[in-house]
């Protein structure tokens, strides 16, 4: 195998694919980055068993093949060379890869191509496009919810489903730890009704991520009820999915709260922070204690000392004390895009919901705690 490739588009994809490697593997050839040189493009294929990322980009073949290399190594030396084309050679008789631009060179150590792994993939029955601003926002208005108790392995994870809301259906994601919940949706797009409801892990929706920060405009999702495949121009992921049931989460969605409270929610999120400095690493429980038009925020720590903050707000029901986890006030102001927040309150021992003013498609529940 010999090749001349650009550094930056080297750099980028092997950026992109190395992010699936494990540092620590018992397996070395899930170390590896699979690299496939044929018809002037070079394929990086990387994969944990569970995930695999495989990333195209044109280069200039000079001798097709295909080989593995230390991922993270490899993604190491390149990113310090030279800015200066990169030429790629394989010495099959010594097994060493070696890499060379301007006066820098390396060798490196190859484990054969065929020994690399692939993800099988059945049939994936439904298939659709959708706009990766669309995509991106389902992940980033949800996944701060997502569980990381992996006893509760369900719910590690972004579920993904057709739904129906006012007669309308939706692609609907949705994440709770059991503390919280997030809920977005957008209008279902052609080809996704009749999909079935997944859960997609954690890792694979960090990479999903980055998927919708590229230059292209559309993004081709693919699924079975075990598999995912995602396609954004010379990138496709594919990735197991959570083999389990996502609770019914629109049992926890509560219904009858009426005591609303609306405020500001740039000065709320700031006052939040400032008065949980002092709150309890552990717990980090702030009180919200409503009454007319005034919200006062306290936070109360034997071992450091306490803090209060008033806010002007509009609430017209009985007065209510409730508390809060810190973290999960703040979690949840930060990804509302509108300057107004809605908060509805039944009572201090239930569920509360936060909406965005100016964005229906979003639902965030927040449980309570005593303080």
């Amino acid at each position: 195998m010999r090749l001349t490739i650009e550094k930056p588009k080297l750099t980028k994809a092997l950026a992109h694919v190395a992010s699936v490697v494990e540092r620590r593997n018992t397996i070395p050839i899930l170390s590896n980055v699979l690299l496939t040189a044929d018809a002037n493009k070079l394929r990086l294929t990387a994969t944990d068993l569970d995930m695999e990322v495989v990333e195209t980009v044109d280069s200039t073949i000079s001798t097709e093949g295909a080989v593995t290399v230390p991922a993270h190594m490899f993604n190491d030396i390149v990113r310090k060379l030279p800015d200066a084309d990169v030429w790629i050679d394989r010495d099959e008789k010594q097994e060493r890869l070696t890499i060379t631009s301007g006066p820098a060179q390396f060798s490196l150590q190859t484990l054969p191509a065929d020994d690399f792994p692939t993800l099988s993939v059945e049939d994936l029955d439904h298939a659709f496009t959708l706009p990766a601003g669309d995509l991106k926002r389902l992940i980033e208005k949800t996944r701060f919810a997502i569980s990381t108790e992996e006893t509760r392995y369900y719910l590690n994870g972004i579920y993904l489903h057709a739904a129906e809301t006012d007669g309308k259906e939706t692609l609907r994601a949705v994440a709770t730890d059991g503390h919280r919940l997030a809920q977005v949706e957008i209008p279902l797009p052609e080809g996704a009704k009749g999909m079935p409801g997944v859960i997609v892990p954690r890792k694979t929706v960090a990479d999903l991520l980055r998927l919708t920060e590229t230059d292209e405009d559309e993004i081709r999702i693919e699924l079975s009820p075990s598999k995912i495949r995602v396609s954004s121009g010379q990138v496709v992921l594919t990735s197991k999915l959570i083999d389990g049931t996502f609770p019914d989460y629109e049992r926890v969605i509560p219904q009858g709260n009426d005591k609303r409270l609306e405020l500001d929610n740039t000065t709320f999120e700031q006052a939040v922070d400032r008065v949980s400095t002092l709150s309890n690493d552990k717990g980090r429980a702030v009180k919200l204690a409503v009454s007319g038009d005034t919200l006062t925020l306290s936070v109360n720590n034997p071992d450091s000392g306490s803090a209060t903050e008033e806010l002007p707000v509009s609430y017209d029901a009985d007065p209510l004390e409730i508390g809060f986890n810190a973290r999960y006030l703040l979690d949840i102001a930060q990804q509302l895009d509108s300057e107004t927040a809605e908060f509805l309150f039944a009572d201090p021992g239930s569920p509360t919901m936060v909406r965005d003013m100016k964005d229906a498609s979003t639902l965030y529940v927040l449980m309570p705690m005593r303080v």
